[in-house]
């Protein structure tokens, strides 16, 4: 063992005791995703009066929200840069803060102490022998706010795979270590619809050869990758990075040999799976994590040549404004790293960014394709950086289109029980009368 096993088991404390130096109005940095440590989150909460008027800095939570009752009695706020399943109803009663970003700004906001961290709490992997603390599932802008945190605390679970890549935290710049194991979060995806199939199929036949893709949640990206098969050399530049990335690697799909950046490499910021998927992970040489100032910079991204993205949406405008954060003024999740990477596909050479969504939502009844964005709603993806929109219905290529052309394309993908509505609201909105 290395020279750093002392300073480790001098750094290993009690879960009371770690959390300890966290007082009233600090401000925590949490990891979140499957990495959320939230043995350390619990002990956190139970300190209650003591930490009154802090908030915690994170972005998707998964799972239950582990400060439910410390925030709903006011001691705890949420600063949430990407809304998730265990923080949306906290900020839509108030008890938290959205925070609208791109994904790769957060580690920049962070050293620029927008906010200042008093504390970083993080889960990572047991030291390799050179004392390195693998990040594992979530690499995101834990560096960042380890490095500027007064207070660095990490829960070390077995559980978590020692991740490759640019994701380790040395022991010499933690200050607390708790030992605690627990089951890392799981995300399985459940069978794509026929709509999300449809949508898929038109997907993959945009694919060139060679292409790097970048994929998100949902079962879009999750049919996309099951209709692959007998496809090679393709890469996988991303956000994130789910089972299906396991099984095209598997299937010798996603070698990675023809990227122009990281080449050979599956390269993504977070994983969400299953343990099957995180175990696959665990020192797979074919995986590298980096924080997401890196995977999400648009400059990076595009450096890989048929860089491929894929995003979804709520609703898009007829003039192809694209919400994808929320449903009026409520907040639903995040900027995150839609235009990071619409950028970035749209400065790659041979490049294609794309949203890709069924053109209705509440089981038919309303149009995602819509004369206005809601009053509220915020637009993630600008009408100037959209590219291509696709529903089951077909494929809209707005880049370079007048608004005309754009209402006369989105109007042809629209569920067609929708399209004479929403021409005849184009007529009067919009000043649209057909070619």
């Amino acid at each position: 063992m290395g020279s750093w096993t002392h300073a480790y088991r001098s750094k290993c404390t009690s879960l009371e005791a770690a959390v300890q130096v966290v007082g009233p109005r600090s401000n925590v940095y949490m990891g979140g995703n499957a990495a959320t440590p939230r043995t350390l989150a619990q002990a956190l909460a139970r300190r209650g009066e003591a930490i009154a008027g802090s908030r915690i800095a994170h972005v998707l939570l998964i799972g239950e929200d582990p400060f439910a009752e410390a925030a709903a009695a006011e001691q705890i706020r949420h600063l949430s840069w990407f809304v998730g399943p265990a923080d949306r109803s906290a900020i839509a009663a108030g008890h938290g803060d959205y925070v609208p970003c791109h994904l790769s700004e957060i580690p920049r906001l962070i050293r620029a102490e927008r906010p200042r961290i008093d504390t970083a709490l993080l889960m990572t992997s047991p030291p390799d022998r050179h004392g390195l603390l693998s990040l594992g599932v979530e690499v995101l802008a834990s560096q960042a706010a380890a490095e500027c945190a007064r207070h660095v605390i990490v829960q070390v679970n077995e559980q978590m795979p020692r991740v490759l890549g640019n994701s380790f935290v040395h022991i010499d710049d933690v200050d607390a270590i708790v030992e605690a194991d627990e089951p890392l979060g799981e995300l399985v995806g459940a069978a794509p619809t026929a709509v999300e199939q449809r949508i898929a199929e038109q997907i993959v036949a945009l694919l060139p050869e060679g292409a790097t893709l970048q994929l998100g949640i949902g079962g879009i990206p999750q049919a996309v990758i099951g209709l692959l098969e007998g496809r090679n050399d393709l890469g996988v530049h991303s956000e994130m990075m789910s089972d299906g990335v396991m099984a095209a690697y598997e299937a010798g799909i996603l070698s990675g040999r023809r990227k122009s950046r990281h080449r050979g490499k599956i390269v993504a910021t977070f994983a969400l799976g299953t343990r099957t998927f995180y175990d696959w992970l665990h020192e797979n040489h074919a995986v590298e994590a980096h924080p997401c100032d890196h995977t999400n910079d648009p400059y990076q991204a595009s450096q890989n040549d048929r860089l491929i993205a894929i995003n979804s949406a709520i609703s898009v405008d007829l003039t192809g404004q694209v919400n994808a954060d929320s449903i009026g003024s409520r907040i639903y999740s995040g900027v995150g790293g839609q235009v990071d990477f619409i950028r970035a596909a749209n400065l790659s050479r041979e490049g294609r960014s794309i949203i890709a969504m069924p053109s209705t939502a509440r089981d038919g009844t309303i149009s995602r394709i819509v004369p206005r964005l809601a009053e509220g709603a915020g637009v993630v993806t600008s009408r100037a950086d959209v590219d291509t929109i696709i529903t089951e219905h077909g494929m809209a290529e707005l880049h370079g289109q007048s608004t005309t052309e754009r209402i006369e394309a989105l109007i042809a993908i629209a569920d067609p029980r929708f399209r004479d509505e929403l021409e005849q609201e184009a007529k009067e909105e919009l000043f649209y009368s057909r070619r």
